[in-house]
Formats: structure tokens, C-alpha cells, sequence
């Protein structure tokens, strides 16, 4: 196995939905600590590293936290109803396998009255075996949160498993420390792996605010348009090369950023992919807006399957993308 699916596996595995990203903090935290000069914690969450230079203040996002589902209800047969935490496509949760913190798992599953076509997350519930409201209630309380649980697998050059979105991005700026380390800097180079994404991009200001960068560059996910018949086109492909960002429905990047980034890749003989995205958004917008507002840009991991359990990227655009974000952290004046 690749040394990207190792970091994936460890990060992605620890618990972490919106506002409960304690677990995947420690372990972000314990990997980074050999490369950087000081960790902190900010009370939304976030957590800063630094590796600390005289020169331009560069901030690296990634956010560490996951979409879930979250205990509202328990009926007298030991029934779950939830809620979501971030967005989630029905369609990808049928039968699914879910953990709570606690380690108590379950199933999710529907009502069969309503047409399949019609369901709604009202229809859906999580099974966890029970046969009562009491059983139920001493395994699970309302309030309690949830998340996929999948295998994760790599496979001929590709990684599969559930929260590629974004662990897959803090595995990125792991790797990124990694090769700095045995690289010159003078830049000042922040690494936050923020919470509260997937509910509002509620991290990355905060953490924006208080390092006041010059330039901010988002690491995260985005989709692919390399899928039989697929409904919106998106010049981004699977392997095809890390992307860089220019926009989406929440940002416009920064032009010279984005130059910079490419200039990167061309450093590292690296072929990368540009991406406008017609629907969603990343960190990058938050950071754009912070203060009196931030030059940005943003590079994406091409995957597949987004916000279900079997998200599906490649290890060499994971590759690329760390080592082109490196260079530009050497490079950027």
C-alpha cells in the first residue's frame, strides 16, 4: 500500500463529523508535529500548525471535518430517526452502515409506503438492532452523532472508502510538511485543518482572521466529469493531474494565485487541470472575505462519488498536488 493510503487510512478513520472533530485533530496533530514549530487550537476547533519564516504569510487549508447524521428521535420499536450534518443525497444512504462515537453501529433504511422515487431523509431511520425505545435509548441518545462506516481499500493506483472529502485534503498538507522539510522557505507558512466545513465553512474564518495571510490556498475535493453520461460537464478528470481552482459558485480565485500554482506544478513537471464548478464550494471562499479581504486560490483532489461511502480518488493526483503546493510555499513572493 502507498504511503498516501497509510495517512488516509489513520486520519480518515478517526471520528470527526461537524463539531465533534476532537479525534481527527490528535491525530493530525501527532503526524505533523516533527515538521512544525507550534500547534495551537482555536476554540472553534481549528487546529494551526506553523512553520515559521520572516517572509510572506502564507495559509494551507484542509478541513478535517466529515458529514454525518445526527440522532433526533427514537421510536417505541428502537427506531432511529436523524437529522443531516452537511449535505447528503438520500439515494446514497440506503442500506448503509453507520458508527456512532460511542462505537454502536446500525443501518440505515427506509419506509416502504412512499414510492422509492419519493422518499425523503424523513422516510429514512437507522436500525441498531434494538427491540425497544429502552434498548434503543441505552446504546444511543438523541443528540449523539454519526458517521459512514465503510471499508476503505486501494486498488491499481486508486484509493476508495468513505471521507476522502476532505481527509484526503489533510493527508495532502501532510505530505506537503513532509517534503518541506528538507526544503528552504522564508516564508511564513500556516497549516489549518479546519472544523465546521461541511455546515457553513465556519472554521476557515476564524482561523483566517486570526493569521491575517497574505495569500490563503484551500485543499479539498472536487467532482469529476469522466463518468459515463454525465448530466454536467466538468473538464476535471480522475488522474488526470491535480486542479487548480478558478471558480465556483461561492469564489472567484485570485488570478496571480492561480498563475503561481501552475507556475508550481510546471517546476515539478507536473500536469494540472483547471476547474470551475458549477454547483458547491470549498474554504476558499470564507478565506477570501476574511478582514479586509485575501488574495486565494484553491487545489482540488479529483473524486468520484462525492458525499457518499465509496468516495474514489487517485494517489498520484494526492501526490502531485502535495508536491506542487510545496513548491509554490518555497516559491511564492
Amino acid at each position: 500500500m502507498s504511503k498516501v493510503f497509510d495517512l488516509w487510512k489513520e486520519i480518515g478513520g478517526a471520528f470527526g463529523p461537524s463539531g465533534r472533530e476532537d479525534a481527527v485533530r490528535e491525530a493530525i496533530a501527532a503526524a505533523a508535529g516533527d515538521y512544525v514549530d507550534d500547534i495551537t487550537t482555536d476554540a472553534l476547533g481549528n487546529l494551526i500548525c506553523r512553520k515559521k519564516g520572516s517572509g510572506k504569510k502564507l495559509l494551507f487549508a484542509a478541513h478535517m471535518d466529515s458529514i454525518g447524521v445526527v440522532a433526533t428521535y427514537i421510536d417505541e420499536k428502537g427506531f432511529i430517526r436523524f437529522s443531516q450534518v452537511g449535505g447528503l443525497f438520500h439515494g446514497d444512504l440506503i442500506n448503509i452502515q453507520v458508527r456512532f462515537a460511542n462505537g454502536t453501529r446500525g443501518v440505515i433504511s427506509y419506509e416502504e409506503k412512499p414510492a422509492f422515487k419519493d422518499l425523503t431523509m424523513d422516510n429514512l431511520f437507522i436500525d441498531i438492532g434494538a427491540g425497544s425505545r429502552e434498548d434503543a435509548a441505552r446504546m444511543v441518545q438523541i443528540g449523539d452523532f454519526a458517521v459512514f462506516e465503510a471499508l476503505r481499500f486501494e486498488q491499481n493506483g486508486v484509493l476508495c472508502g468513505p471521507y476522502l472529502d476532505n481527509r484526503i485534503g489533510c493527508v495532502t498538507l501532510l505530505l506537503m510538511l513532509e517534503q518541506l522539510s528538507g526544503q528552504q522557505s522564508e516564508n511564513d507558512l500556516y497549516f489549518v485543518f479546519t472544523a465546521q466545513e461541511e455546515v457553513g465553512l465556519r472554521g476557515a474564518g476564524a482561523a483566517a482572521f486570526a493569521v491575517e495571510p497574505d495569500v490563503a490556498i484551500a485543499v479539498d475535493v472536487t467532482d469529476t466529469g469522466d463518468l459515463p453520461e454525465r448530466r454536467t460537464p466538468v473538464a476535471v478528470e480522475l488522474g488526470g493531474g491535480p486542479a487548480v481552482k478558478v471558480m465556483d459558485r461561492s469564489v472567484i480565485c485570485t488570478p496571480a494565485v492561480c498563475a503561481a500554482l501552475e507556475r508550481a506544478a510546471a517546476d515539478c513537471g507536473i500536469s494540472v487541470q483547471r476547474e470551475i464548478l458549477q454547483f458547491g464550494g470549498t474554504d476558499t471562499a470564507m478565506l477570501q472575505k476574511t478582514g479586509a479581504g485575501v488574495q486565494v486560490g484553491a487545489v482540488s483532489i479529483p473524486t468520484r462519488y462525492i458525499h457518499s461511502p465509496s468516495e474514489l480518488c487517485a494517489v498520484s493526483d494526492v501526490e502531485q498536488a502535495a508536491a506542487l503546493l510545496a513548491r509554490f510555499a518555497v516559491t511564492a513572493q
